[in-house]
Parts: structure tokens; sequence; C-alpha cells
């Protein structure tokens, strides 16, 4: 992460998805009636989660919230503030749902562009940036005792590989990087949604019956 003299409305973006998820983090705490330890806890692990291992992945050490440690700071500032919020929503799963939808929609974008400046290419750009907005996400919820959403049926990875895609596409074409991240995080905040909206989810694998023993002895012959 650069420093205060590089500062850019992308890094501003990078910060405000470190403190919606961390936001997420601290409300899956917050069901979970922990201290505020535990909410700071759940809020730094769900918002540098994900772009530490993408930072490992690509060699970038040491990781981000590392080099410039205001990263940390703002997730675990944000979470101890939410310790004293929390009871404000009406509803606090659909609050942690909307949040994690707009942190994932940032995340994909942002992970995608880092990957992108340390010269890997396309294809890989697209995988880090999916890994970046989805890990903080397993991290919380594996933290917090609940089943992580990546492994519920569910449209939560496709609506961040379509904004990882959409995104490293258009500046793939020279599209500007301020149309391109508008892009990207369109294309999966509006996938995700409206999956939200609708209950869409993907085809869960179905189980079939098995062979009895003399079909299995009949395909041997």
């Amino acid at each position: 992460m650069p420093g205060i003299s590089d500062f850019s409305w992308l890094m501003a973006l990078d910060w405000f998805g470190l403190a919606i998820f961390a936001v997420t983090g601290a409300l899956v705490a917050s069901r979970k009636r922990m201290d505020i330890f535990g909410f700071m806890l759940l809020g730094a692990a769900t918002g540098i989660g994900g772009g530490s291992l993408r930072d490992v992945m690509l060699g970038q050490l040491p990781v981000f919230w590392v080099k410039e440690p205001a990263a940390l700071a703002i997730c675990l500032v944000v979470a101890a503030a939410t310790f004293f919020l929390a009871h404000i929503p009406e509803s606090r799963y659909r609050a942690l749902l909307w949040l994690d939808a707009a942190g994932l929609s940032l995340f994909c974008v942002v992970g995608a562009d880092k990957a992108l400046d340390a010269g890997v290419g396309g294809f890989i750009a697209v995988a880090m940036g999916v890994m970046t907005a989805t890990f903080g996400g397993v991290i919380r919820d594996i933290l917090g005792g609940e089943s992580p959403l990546v492994l519920r049926k569910e449209i939560y990875v496709t609506a961040a590989l379509a904004g990882a895609v959409a995104y490293v596409g258009l500046t793939s074409l020279g599209v500007p990087e301020a149309a391109a991240t508008v892009c990207g995080f369109a294309a999966c905040f509006t996938i995700r949604a409206l999956a939200l909206h609708y209950r869409w989810s993907l085809p869960v694998y179905r189980a079939r019956a098995g062979r009895t023993v003399e079909e299995v002895e009949k395909l041997g012959k």
C-alpha cells in the first residue's frame, strides 16, 4: 500500500472496503455476544485477511498492513466503534449481508488492481481479486462459528468473479481506471444484490442412487 504522499482515490476505496469488512466482522461478533476484543479480532481478521493472503501469494512481503499500519488501525477502530453501535440496526444479519456485498464489490476490484500492479497476467489478477474479496469473509465466518458464505449455495463467489473479470477485461482494453473500477464494482454488487433480493442460488449437487453389485459385475464383463 502506498504512503500518504501517494494517496489516491483507489487507495481511499481500499480503506473504505477495509472499514466495511471490519463492520461485518464486528456484526458477527455481536451476534455471538463477544466482548470488545472479540469484536476487534473478527473485525481485523475480516478486513485484512483476504489482502494478506493475496500479498503472500504474490510475494509482496511484508503484507500491506505491515507496511502501512493505518490499514490495521482502521479495522480495529471501526470494530471497536461497532461494539457500541451494533444494537442500532433492526436486523443485524440483514445489515451484515448488504455490507458484505459492498465490501465484496470493492475488494474484487482492488485485489485485481493490486495483482496487475504486481505484474501478473489477467487470469491470475482475476483469481487474486476473487481471493481478496472472499477470504476475509471465510476467516470471519470460521472464527464466528458460522458456515462460510462461499460454501453455501448463494451466489457469492460468482459475483466477485464477475466484478474482477469486468475490471481486468476493461483495463486490458484501455478503458480508464476510474471507469473500469465503477463497472467492476457495479457488476459484482448488482449480481450479489439481485441474488439477495430474489434469493437466487446456483444448482447444488444431487446425490444419485449407486449401482447394485449385479450392475457393477455386468460392467466388468
